[in-house]
């Protein structure tokens, strides 16, 4: 139930869907003072959560940066990936990569690197009509498939939400190790939530964010000014991180 309401929330958290209902109550008013507020409101709604410096700034304050690869002094039994960064295509027998891919990537980097010993990838499947698309499972032929070896893959591919990507990763290297050194690896807006299930589950990690969406400050005239669609991405991305912060403090779950 916690997984469907989510997906329904998250929904509604949309930007687009308020400017959308905005924009139809005006066109659909009789009153024609309510009809222009209503008009004038989605105009200015669009406009607030299509600026590229709006969004950055509070997104910024949000997302969590911490140390750079370059920066890491130890080495590490597991870099635990969460995905949430790709999608299967059967018609063309490809994964579908997303804007989320840095997941990956970085924690590729640290196990081609050496940094850490074994790769996991953490995720079920969050589709409601697709329960048995499971993510991890498609992400471990890829990356058997490039060349790493199977006995540094570890799988989890039965949660479908944070929370359980913590407690079940919990139970699995729990039984692999004791007293492991893990990284977890995860999109920084996502990482403030992802970081406290973990610890809630007594599953002590080392943050390593990625997928960093603000950026430098930029004063470019384009930046400040012009709406650019991207952004509603972002806003969408960070209203559920938001929620999702919200819903897991009243639950317990951090």
């Amino acid at each position: 139930m916690f997984f469907i309401l989510s997906k329904v929330l998250l929904f509604l958290l949309n930007p687009i869907i308020w400017i959308f209902s905005l924009l139809l109550s005006g066109i659909l008013a009789k009153n024609a003072i309510r009809k222009k507020r209503l008009l004038w409101a989605s105009i200015i709604i669009f406009y607030f959560f299509t600026n590229s410096f709006i969004a950055d700034e509070f997104i910024r304050i949000y997302e969590e940066r911490n140390q750079t690869y370059s920066e890491l002094t130890d080495f590490y039994d597991v870099a635990i990936v969460l995905g949430g960064f790709s999608d299967y295509d059967p018609t063309q027998e490809l994964v579908q990569f997303h804007s989320s891919t840095d997941r990956l990537m970085a924690g590729l980097k640290l196990y081609k690197t050496g940094r850490a010993k074994k790769i996991m990838i953490v995720s079920g499947s969050g589709h409601l009509t697709q329960p048995d698309a499971k993510e991890a499972l498609f992400i471990k032929d890829y990356l058997l498939s490039i060349g790493v070896s199977p006995k540094d893959l570890i799988i989890e591919s039965e949660s479908k939400n944070t929370r359980e990507n913590a407690v079940n990763t919990a139970k699995i290297l729990n039984e692999l190790y004791t007293d492991g050194n893990y990284l977890l690896v995860t999109s920084a807006t996502h990482m403030p939530r992802a970081k406290k299930c973990f610890k809630k589950v007594g599953l002590f990690v080392t943050p390593f964010s990625v997928d960093q969406q603000a950026g430098p400050r930029k004063y470019l005239f384009d930046h400040l000014f012009f709406p650019n669609a991207d952004n509603l991405k972002k806003w969408q991305t960070l209203f559920k991180e938001w929620a999702g912060f919200i819903a897991y403090k009243a639950s317990g779950y951090i």
